[in-house]
């Protein structure tokens, strides 16, 4: 039973999350040969607050740039 995991930040639309599972569960079943029925994929969306890279935040990130 494949399972692939795919985190986020928040903020995508609905339709978009629906696409990128549709997207990477046809991809599992392609590369793989797995039962369709088997693949799961989550997909785990993460508030900007709690995403940082270089010791910053993206949602400090975003504050800084947004005086651009």
């Amino acid at each position: 039973m494949p399972l692939v995991e795919v985190t986020l930040t928040e903020g995508r639309e609905p339709g978009a999350i629906r696409a990128l599972i549709h997207e990477v569960h046809a991809a599992v079943e392609r590369s793989l040969g797995a039962p369709a029925q088997s693949i799961r994929v989550i997909v785990r969306e993460v508030p900007r607050t709690h995403w940082a890279a270089g010791d910053q935040t993206l949602a400090e990130r975003d504050e800084i740039n947004k005086g651009d």
